[in-house]
């Protein structure tokens, strides 16, 4: 899909004399941000779909669907987030209006409007686009069950819409749930990305999920495949989050990125002013580690994506 170039990492020691933790940790984040200034994206057209998904509450989906996607697009990704979560969050973040007369996903799902109709541009990024959820998607899962072709409703809609607006990335925001929202999202991508937090029972439910993930591959969508843990919540200072880490690793060697999210006030301040961390505050701690993450993700080949189908 594309190349990655990228130059040799500068150590944090080179650039400054470190003699306590703050003053690591800063010289730290200099070198980190100085790298990812050398990071060379080139894409080739092609589009992913990734579902973004966990039907457990708290692990920083949103957060992390949003992040990823603002961090995709600062690399000159085109990227397209639809938001299937009817609170809306993800619209939020990323400045785009959702009230209640909006256009959005659901018109899509239930009307058969054009997803080409509902697309807002994010004032975050010329690159940066999202399908809306409003407050009448809560109703869409009731809705959907009398629509014909129901669980292939949003792939139908996605296929058409990328014939004629090429895009490099699709990220779609799931709601918490494993309901026929979900079942669209599933049947519309070829990939699944799953945030983990590094807290106690954090594999809580992910065996549901990946259940779910199994029989959409059988029934509905053959190319569908787990290709991207990412762990978000990460407190250096605490044994649990290294604990945490090692198991997920070591349940998931292929799909663990290498990069993980701290927990970080700037990442949770930045959706109450409608923007990505990437857009409210890009040289802090958790802006990085997202735009890392990015790298990783677009490093990332089909190929080895569907190794363990």
């Amino acid at each position: 899909m594309f190349h990655v170039k990228q130059s040799e990492k500068t150590s944090p020691n080179e650039a400054f004399g470190v003699d306590t933790p703050l003053a690591r940790e800063i010289a730290d984040l200099s070198a980190r941000r100085r790298n990812l200034e050398d990071v060379d994206l080139h894409f080739t057209g092609s589009t992913r779909v990734l579902t973004v998904s966990n039907q457990k509450g708290g692990v920083g989906k949103t957060t992390t669907a949003v992040n990823i996607a603002s961090a995709l697009a600062s690399f000159g990704a085109k990227v397209l987030v639809i938001d299937l979560d009817p609170q809306g969050n993800a619209s939020t973040a990323l400045g785009v209006p959702h009230n209640a007369e909006t256009a959005s996903i659901y018109d899509v799902l239930i009307d058969d409007v054009p997803l080409a109709d509902v697309v807002q541009s994010s004032p975050e990024s010329e690159t940066l686009f999202c399908a809306p959820s409003t407050i009448h998607l809560a109703g869409a899962e009731i809705e959907l069950v009398s629509q014909v072709a129901r669980e292939h409703r949003l792939r139908r809609a996605l296929d058409q819409y990328v014939a004629d607006n090429p895009v490099d990335f699709v990220i779609i925001d799931c709601p918490p749930s494993l309901g026929l929202l979900t079942i669209n999202a599933f049947t519309a991508a070829s990939e699944v990305f799953i945030p983990i937090q590094c807290e106690y029972y954090a594999l809580e439910g992910l065996s549901q999920l990946l259940g779910s993930i199994q029989m959409i591959q059988k029934h509905l969508n053959p190319g569908l495949h787990l290709s991207t843990i990412l762990l978000t919540m990460y407190d250096g200072r605490t044994r649990l989050a290294q604990q945490v880490a090692d198991e997920v690793r070591n349940h998931f060697p292929e799909q663990v990125l290498s990069t993980v999210i701290p927990r970080s006030v700037r990442v949770s301040e930045a959706p109450s002013f409608g923007q990505t961390v990437i857009a409210y505050d890009g040289n802090s701690a958790g802006a990085i580690a997202y735009r890392e993450a990015a790298v990783e993700i677009a490093s990332k080949s089909q190929t080895t994506q569907s190794k363990e189908n």
